[in-house]
């Protein structure tokens, strides 16, 4: 894992916003008060790198947020969550309105050393048929309408733990490149548990926002849980699943167990999440597995 290390909270303060503060304590040349208040409390913390994540707590009067232009959600405590697409640039930039007055804060997104493997022969060239677009379609739209719904889910407030313990198989962001040509990259973590029907947990609390009636032709039986916030969990190739669309779940409650159903080579399980339309990498969630 390549994370930089974070500040604490109070020290995570660009310098228009340190200026703002020297202004108020009567250090600098003009006063901006009402601005420095607020964007003295624009602080956050988290994994600030590719595939990571930001907490923060926005000040009263915050009527908006964003990251790179897209809203973040304030819980009704000032609280929120944002994160970075395993491709993010090394800057971004967060955004807030403030008792009317717009302030912007720049957001150092440390890069990533990414598993990549060159291949010496051509890429194969592959798309999707008319036949198996006819099946796929409707899983893609059942899995959008998923990532779409809103819940009260409050995982995103935890640090999340494993759901299941084995050996990682795929790691996130892993890609073959066939003679220059990129593949796509790996957009979960697979842990490899040797035998199918190991029970996994929900790593964090959420709720079941799609949980499939009968495999689907990649991810086999899938099981999906919102953590709130636009964050959410996917589980891949399950033998069973154990809990229902609409269902509030705990972190450490069995959820399903681990299998081979849909585009697998041995049991596993796929471990995916996402912030919006950004790819997050789950390790960054949970820290090393002991």
């Amino acid at each position: 894992m390549n994370a930089r290390k974070v500040l604490p909270p109070a020290l995570i303060l660009g310098g228009a916003v340190v200026a703002s503060v020297l202004a108020l304590a009567g250090l600098g040349a003009q006063s901006t008060a009402p601005v420095a208040a607020a964007a003295g409390s624009l602080t956050y913390s988290g994994e600030l790198t590719q595939g990571g994540w930001m907490r923060g707590k926005a000040p009263s009067g915050t009527s908006a947020l964003a990251l790179n232009s897209q809203p973040v959600p304030i819980a009704p405590d000032g609280s929120w969550f944002a994160a970075f697409d395993r491709d993010a640039g090394t800057i971004s930039t967060l955004t807030a309105t403030v008792n009317g007055r717009r302030i912007s804060q720049p957001v150092s997104v440390s890069p990533r050393a990414w598993q990549i493997e060159n291949i010496n022969i051509p890429r194969k060239p592959s798309g999707p048929t008319e036949a198996f677009m006819a099946i796929r379609k409707p899983e893609l739209d059942r899995i959008n309408a998923a990532r779409a719904l809103k819940t009260d889910a409050q995982g995103w407030r935890q640090h999340f733990i494993w759901p299941a313990k084995g050996r990682i198989s795929g790691r996130f962001g892993s890609q073959r490149v066939y003679r220059g040509e990129p593949g796509a990259y790996h957009s979960g973590l697979d842990i490899a548990t040797g035998t199918s029907g190991t029970p996994f947990v929900a790593p964090a609390d959420g709720v079941v926002i799609l949980a499939a009636e009968k495999p689907f032709t990649l991810e086999g039986n899938l099981l999906m849980l919102d953590h709130g916030m636009g964050l959410n969990s996917a589980f891949l190739h399950c033998s069973q699943i154990l809990v229902k669309q609409g269902d509030h779940v705990r972190q450490g409650q069995v959820i399903g167990k681990i299998g081979m159903s849909g585009r697998a080579t041995g049991p596993h399980l796929h471990w995916s999440i996402k912030w919006n339309e950004a790819r997050l990498d789950p390790i960054l969630f949970t820290g090393p597995m002991n």
